[in-house]
């Protein structure tokens, strides 16, 4: 049985990772740390687990495996420490808030032997890999262009605050694209050119903007990574590609499985999704990386890629101009 950690419950998806450890047979969440005692005391409660306020004192004990969903700017302090603990890693995406920081992250991983596995689930969505296999049996073709979005409610909180978060929805959602299609396409991202604004919420951080990608096959990609879904919206949001091939054309929504229920309990719409957990699958891959130690599927090079992508477009935004990417 292995045992896992959870380092702080800042991000919401650390709630369903503890659902998903609850689910499976080869492993539990044995600790728990978290900075706002408050809140590391509900969640401690909630999964009938231990709550450390020190997070070495946590890190000493016998832990197989931590999940770090900490606020962006210090995923690089937990994943470093924890990998000095050799404990393998689990981090929530993005990898971090700098380049640099990326690859210490990924060198400590490297130094002490430990997995790193970044936070990217929508891989697991089983339309998602349907779609990867058919793209890769060549269905439609050679593939052009690519339409995407990745669009959601605005988190407010940390997210909003850069000094946290990174930035606003492009750091939040423009990795989870970029992520899927170097994927599916098997290619990486050559250049960006990115526009972003503020137009929904009276926040300091962009909501709102397009990317262009250019592919170094030359497929051509936009994305729009827009926190425009309202409060009311029946889901968090939505994750869309619309692939475009010389000999036809693929439209994936990794949501459209789903039930509506109208909930007069909550008095709102809600969209249930009914397909496989996606959460559950990330978080079984994981452990299954641990219990055969191979290497992860999602690999800390993959998350520092796709942080290269989000630097990029924040620099084309600045400076108008397409931004060439020079991969280290």
């Amino acid at each position: 049985m292995l045992k896992v950690g959870i380092i702080s419950f800042a991000h919401m998806h650390g709630f369903s990772y503890a659902n998903a450890l609850k689910k499976c047979k080869n492993a539990s969440l044995v600790s728990i740390w978290d900075n706002d005692k408050q809140r590391g005391t509900d969640i401690a409660n909630t999964f009938n687990t231990s709550l450390y306020t020190d997070l070495d004192e946590m890190l000493k004990t016998d832990l197989d495996a931590v999940i770090v969903c900490s606020e962006n700017a210090n995923h690089k302090e937990h994943v470093v420490k924890a990998a000095h603990y050799k404990k393998h890693i689990l981090c929530e995406k993005p990898i971090a808030t700098e380049i640099n920081d990326a690859m210490e992250m990924i060198e400590a991983c490297n130094q002490n032997n430990v997995i790193l596995q970044i936070a990217f689930p929508v891989r697991f969505a089983p339309a998602i890999q349907e779609i990867q296999k058919l793209v890769n049996q060549s269905e439609i073709g050679n593939i052009l262009a690519v339409n995407t979005t990745n669009h959601g409610q605005m988190p407010g909180g940390w997210f909003v605050d850069p000094k946290l978060s990174g930035g606003g929805c492009a750091t939040d959602h423009i990795v989870h694209i970029v992520d899927t299609l170097r994927w599916i396409l098997k290619d990486e991202v050559k250049s960006v050119y990115a526009e972003f604004d503020t137009r929904f919420y009276d926040i300091v951080v962009e909501d709102c903007g397009q990317v262009i990608l250019e592919f170094a096959s030359g497929i051509v990609v936009t994305i729009d990574p827009s926190w425009s879904r309202p409060k009311t919206f029946p889901i968090w949001g939505d994750v869309t590609l619309e692939f475009f091939g010389d000999q036809g054309t693929f439209h994936v929504d990794a949501f459209k499985e789903h039930t509506l229920l109208f909930n007069d309990r909550d008095n709102k719409l809600e969209h249930l999704v009914w397909s496989d957990d996606m959460d559950e699958g990330l978080i079984k891959d994981f452990l299954q990386c641990v219990t055969d130690s191979r290497p992860p599927f999602i690999t800390g090079e993959d998350g520092l890629r796709t942080l290269e992508v989000v630097k990029a477009a924040y620099q084309s935004n600045q400076e108008k101009r397409p931004i060439t990417l020079i991969h280290n």
